[in-house]
C-alpha cells in the first residue's frame, strides 16, 4: 500500500491548481494544471488501501485505485500507467470531465476529505502519454469477422478499442466532421482540450481501426445495407434529443438549445469559419438548467464576454456537502461548485420560467419567471402572485436530453425505443435486431463520460462472443447496473 501512515500526517486534501479567473477566461485553454509531482505524490500516499476499496463499487470501470496510488507514491509511473490502462482505455478523458462517484465513496472520506483520486488518474494519464508509455496494441490475430460501430463519443471508441485488440475488423461511423462525438463538440476546450482526442484517434488508427466521417448511417448509407456489410453493427450515437421548454415565446430569436451553443463555439475554437455564430459578447445570458451542459454554457459565456450570466434551475437548493440522509458510501445529490461556476454569474433556484418576452424585432429580450411551488402530488409549477422579469439577450436551454434520435433508426432498423427515448436492449446489450447492439447514452440514457467508456469495453465483450462464441475481453457492467445512489 502507500505511506501506511499517510493519511494521517497529510490530513489536507490538495487539489489540481487552477490558472487566475482573469487569466483563464480570456482564452479556451484547460483550466487546471499539472501539479508538481511530489504534491502528487504526497495526495497519493493518502489512500489507505481498505480492506474493502469502496471506490472500486464507485467507480462503473472497476479502476485498481488503491493499486495507482501505491505505485505512484513508489514512482514507478510506468506500472501504475499499466494497471490504469488494464480497465480504462481513456483516462485522460475521465481525469477531466468525470463527476468522480469514486471520491464520493473513498473510505477516508467517512471523516476527512476523500483521495484525490480524479487527479491521480489524470496524471498517471498524462505522465505516460508524454513518457512515450502509451503505444498501440495490435492484435495477436485476425477473425476475419467485420463490425461496424456508428458514432465516434466516447462509448463508440471504447467498443471500437475493445474489439479492434480482439482481432476484429472495425469500422467507426461519425456524421459530424471530426471524431470524438460529445468529447469534440459537447465539451468545452477549457474543460478538455482536443488535443487527447487527437491522441487516442491516432493510436486507434495505429491498431488497426478505420474511421469514417462525414458520414451519416440512415442518410448517406442506410442502417440495412450497413447491416448486410458487417457481422455486427454496435449502435453508439448518444441521446441528442434535447428536452424543450414549450412555453409561450419559444420561437423568439435568441433563444437557443444548450448544444446549439456549445457545438458552434468549440467549431470556431477549432479554427472553423461559424456564420452566424450564436454569441454572447456584451449580451445578458439566462441559462435554463443548472447541470454539466449549463456549466459548460457559463464558462463559454464568460469567454464570449457576456455582459451578465443567470442560472435558473427550477428545484431546490442544493447543499454543497454530503447531506445526512444520503451517507457514504451513497453519491449524494450535492451542488457540484465548477470552475466556470468560480468565474462569476448568478444561480437562482426554484425558478420557473412562465414566458419569453421579445421585443417589436422579435428578439428575446426578458424571461417572465416565476417561484416553483411543490404540489401534493409531488408536480412542480409556477407560482401565482410570484412573476417577475429577467433581462435576456440569449437564451441557452440546458435542460438535459429525452433520448436517442430515431429519425432513421426506427423505420430502417427497427429496434424498439422504451418510453424514455432510449434504444431497447438485453443484458448482453443486443436490441430485438439480431447482431445489432447498442451502447452508451443511446441505450442508457444521457449520462457520465465513465458509464459511456464502461458499457462500450463491456458491450465489446457481448460482441466478441457473439462473433466467435466465447471472449477474453473484460466486461466491467451490465445494463442494468446503477451507481450507489438513493436518487437511481
Amino acid at each position: 500500500m502507500a505511506d501506511p501512515r499517510g493519511f494521517l500526517k497529510h490530513r489536507e486534501r490538495q487539489s489540481r491548481p487552477s490558472r487566475p479567473v482573469p487569466v483563464r477566461i480570456m482564452d479556451f485553454n484547460e483550466v487546471y494544471e499539472r501539479n508538481e509531482r511530489g504534491l502528487v505524490q504526497t495526495q497519493a500516499s493518502r489512500c489507505m488501501d481498505c480492506g474493502v476499496p469502496f471506490c472500486h463499487t464507485g467507480c462503473p470501470l472497476g479502476n485498481l485505485i488503491p493499486e495507482w496510488n501505491d505505485l505512484i507514491w513508489r514512482d514507478q509511473w510506468e506500472e501504475a500507467s499499466s494497471r490504469l490502462h488494464m480497465t480504462n482505455n481513456f483516462p485522460e478523458f475521465t481525469g477531466r470531465v468525470c463527476p468522480a462517484p469514486c471520491e464520493t465513496s473513498c473510505v477516508l472520506g467517512i471523516n476527512q476529505p476523500a483521495v484525490t483520486i480524479k487527479q491521480s488518474e489524470v496524471e498517471i494519464a498524462d505522465e505516460a502519454i508524454s513518457r512515450g508509455y502509451v503505444e498501440p496494441v495490435l492484435p495477436q490475430r485476425l477473425t476475419g469477422k467485420t463490425v461496424a460501430v456508428v458514432g465516434s463519443g466516447p462509448a463508440g471508441l471504447a467498443a471500437a478499442q475493445q474489439l479492434t485488440r480482439a482481432g476484429h475488423t472495425v469500422a467507426v461511423y461519425e456524421r459530424d466532421d471530426r471524431l470524438g462525438g460529445l468529447l469534440r463538440y459537447g465539451i468545452p476546450d477549457f474543460k478538455m482540450e482536443k488535443q487527447h482526442v487527437d491522441f487516442r484517434i491516432d493510436q486507434m488508427q495505429a491498431e488497426g481501426t478505420r474511421f469514417y466521417t462525414s458520414t451519416e448511417i440512415g442518410t448517406d448509407i442506410t442502417w440495412d445495407s450497413l447491416r448486410e456489410s458487417y457481422d455486427a453493427v454496435i449502435v453508439a450515437t448518444g441521446a441528442m434529443v434535447p428536452r424543450d421548454l414549450p412555453v409561450p415565446g419559444r420561437g423568439l430569436t435568441g433563444v437557443h438549445f444548450a448544444m446549439e451553443y456549445l457545438v458552434q463555439s468549440n467549431k470556431a475554437v477549432a479554427g472553423d469559419e461559424v456564420p452566424d455564430q450564436i454569441h454572447a459578447q456584451d449580451k445578458h445570458v439566462v441559462i435554463l438548467g443548472g447541470g454539466d451542459t449549463g456549466a459548460d454554457c457559463i464558462g463559454t459565456a464568460h469567454r464570449h464576454g457576456a455582459k451578465s450570466v443567470t442560472t435558473l434551475a427550477i428545484g431546490k437548493e442544493l447543499p454543497t456537502e454530503r447531506p445526512g440522509h444520503e451517507p457514504w458510501p451513497m453519491d449524494p445529490r450535492v451542488f457540484e461548485v465548477s470552475s466556470a461556476h468560480e468565474e462569476g454569474g448568478e444561480v437562482q433556484w426554484l425558478a420557473s420560467t412562465v414566458e419569453f418576452l421579445g421585443d417589436e424585432n422579435g428578439n428575446v429580450r426578458a424571461l417572465k419567471v416565476a417561484e416553483t411551488q411543490y404540489n401534493a402530488d409531488g408536480s412542480r409549477t409556477p407560482k401565482p402572485g410570484t412573476e417577475k422579469e429577467i433581462p435576456a439577450d440569449l437564451v441557452l436551454l440546458a435542460l438535459g436530453f429525452t433520448g436517442a434520435e430515431q429519425n432513421t433508426l426506427s423505420p430502417q432498423l427497427d429496434v424498439e425505443f422504451a418510453k424514455r427515448g432510449n434504444i431497447e436492449r438485453a443484458e448482453d446489450y443486443q436490441t430485438n435486431v439480431e447482431g445489432v447492439f447498442t451502447v452508451g447514452d443511446a441505450g442508457r440514457g444521457a449520462s457520465l463520460v465513465v458509464w459511456a467508456i464502461a458499457e462500450g469495453r463491456a458491450a465489446a465483450k457481448e460482441v466478441d462472443e457473439f462473433l466467435e462464441g466465447s471472449s477474453r475481453l473484460p466486461a466491467p457492467v451490465k445494463p442494468s447496473d446503477q451507481p450507489i445512489s438513493l436518487s437511481a
